[in-house]
């Protein structure tokens, strides 16, 4: 099966896949429910060789596909293809004509991160090793997972049993996340190891003594060190954590009083905190909240503190990230594929998939403009250029056969074409 087939089917697949990401990008939805979505998902689906099942948690969709090939041994090989389905909570300003319509009851969510092509490419994965069924010495299971943004989808379909829904764990798991901003449009890039971040949440009730604006000595100003607080943990992330184990700290949310002058009871605010390794994150927790305790106590006020451990890093294992670089430059050229000096600040629930199966996650460019000045994904103004479908479907069932070869036995090295 030589790669370039692959590459020119899935080109013969542009239209339709271009069309789907459309229709998917003007029905956006949130969270674990995307009833719209997953019945777009289901209705392209339909008629091809696959034994489907969708989640109970959440309106996920497995769907496995059983390969006809001949293997060795007496398991079958299971591959795990991977997109997310859902959408932000962000009102778009692109202009583009398949937005959704002012007056839909879609308009105030997004497919800001790229999640519409994301299925899509893997719509057009399961198409095209559809059409190589007999070819597959073993089962391959598209995951499309809602739920990425902030509400562990991952989680739940791990928990719903998707990594063995073949009947057996899967040997490997791949995906992809496109970016309308930073690399070039379709470059592949990834990195073994650790390529993205580790996400928790901070939030923190600071409790003081409302009063007088004019008299804050009468008071407790929970207002002032609730900011004291905030200064000092951009000094904690780089006095007290290792410039070569670095953790980022963002403040994005804060609340407190409703006059000029009047001090309030209390004051909240709330951080996103990423790290890109275990250990880091086990000292951010305890540093992060023994640091706002004490502020507080400080000045004799107390502080409520509490931290989310949300993603854990996305690690790539080398072996697999060799394995897709080696497949990515087989299809596009080695001028295509980046390798990444340093991680992602970003965080992922394939990381979920990653530490219990092992794979690799990669980035697929997207731009439509300079990818230096282009909006980057969550932005209201954020563009994908929905050309690069093909490549990413081809990309995507090249990794879910050859890995089976490989698994089985047959394949070539990594790198090698046939």
């Amino acid at each position: 099966m030589p790669m370039i087939d692959l590459r020119q089917d899935a080109a013969a697949l542009a239209d339709d896949l271009i069309a789907l990401r459309r229709r998917l990008h003007a029905i956006p939805e949130i969270g674990l429910q995307l009833p719209a979505t997953q019945r777009e998902v289901l209705s392209t689906l339909d008629g091809l060789p696959l034994e489907i099942s969708t989640g109970r948690a959440c309106t996920s969709v497995t769907a496995v596909l059983r390969g006809g090939a001949p293997h060795e041994g007496t398991d079958r090989p299971v591959v795990l293809l991977r997109g997310d389905m859902d959408a932000l909570p962000v009102r778009e300003t692109t202009g583009v004509p398949f937005a959704p319509a002012a007056e839909s009851p879609h308009a105030d969510a997004m497919h800001a991160c790229g999640h519409d092509l994301h299925m899509a490419g893997l719509v057009g994965a399961a198409r095209l090793l559809s059409a190589r069924r007999d070819d597959l010495p073993g089962d391959v299971v598209f995951m499309f997972q809602p739920g990425e943004e902030g509400h562990d989808g991952a989680g739940v379909m791990i928990g719903e049993g998707v990594l063995d829904a073949a009947g057996r764990r899967a040997d490997a798991a791949f995906g992809l996340h496109v970016f309308s901003a930073v690399y070039p449009n379709g470059a592949v890039a990834a990195r073994p190891g650790p390529l993205m971040a580790a996400s928790s949440g901070l939030h923190v009730r600071v409790i003081g003594a409302g009063g007088h604006g004019s008299m804050p000595y009468r008071a407790k100003d929970p207002i002032v060190v609730a900011a004291e607080m905030v200064t000092a943990l951009q000094t904690l992330a780089t006095r007290r954590f290792d410039i070569f184990d670095p953790i980022v700290i963002t403040v994005g949310s804060f609340h407190g009083g409703t006059r000029r002058n009047v001090i309030p009871d209390d004051a909240v605010f709330e951080a996103t905190i990423r790290t890109f390794s275990a250990q880091a994150a086990q000292r951010a927790q305890e540093r992060t909240m023994q640091l706002c305790r004490g502020i507080a106590e400080a000045y004799g006020l107390t502080a409520e503190v509490r931290f989310d451990a949300e993603y854990p890093v996305t690690v790539n294992d080398p072996g697999q990230y060799a394995f897709a670089a080696g497949m990515a430059t087989n299809l596009f050229g080695p001028d295509r594929v980046i390798e990444l000096p340093s991680p992602i600040p970003g965080s992922e629930d394939f990381s979920r998939v990653l530490e219990e199966v092992p794979g690799a996650y990669l980035v697929l460019g997207a731009t439509t403009g300079d990818p230096v000045t282009a909006p980057s994904n969550h932005s209201p103004q954020a563009t994908f250029d929905d050309a690069v479908l093909p490549d990413a479907a081809a990309l995507l069932a090249t990794l879910g056969a050859r890995a089976l070869a490989d698994l089985a036995g047959s394949a070539p090295a990594a790198g090698e074409s046939r």
